[in-house]
């Protein structure tokens, strides 16, 4: 292995050739590049970011914040805005004698048929 270190750093167009080669071969940079260049090829280096485990499955924890901010507005340690105007807001149409309308359960008249059949 210490012969083969100090064959690649002599300086014959055969060594260089064969630099080059292996660096081809465990992919990194066949020839000597310059900041800017190195800072491309570590850009494309890397994995795409729709690739990455870390940024696909992050996904933040809605369900257990949003059970978690009702807790806390049941013991009145946290004020939601768009909830209190909409409670207000239904508070005042039954003070004014207007209920909120519901609508009708959905009949699937196959079966009210068959029902009616079966009678």
């Amino acid at each position: 292995m210490n012969k083969y270190l100090e064959l690649a750093k002599v300086g014959t167009s055969y060594a260089n050739h064969m630099n080059r080669l292996s660096n081809r071969v465990f992919g990194e940079v066949t020839r000597n590049t310059n900041s800017k260049s190195m800072k491309v090829v570590k850009l494309f280096s890397e994995k795409p970011v729709n690739r990455r485990a870390d940024i696909v499955r992050y996904y933040p924890r809605h369900i257990e914040t949003d059970l978690l901010m009702k807790h806390l507005r049941n013991y009145g340690l946290f004020r939601d805005e768009h909830l209190d105007f909409k409670e207000e807001y239904e508070r005042l149409r039954e003070l004014r004698g207007k209920k909120k309308w519901i609508p009708p359960p959905f009949r699937n008249k196959k079966q009210e048929k068959k029902s009616q059949a079966s009678k």
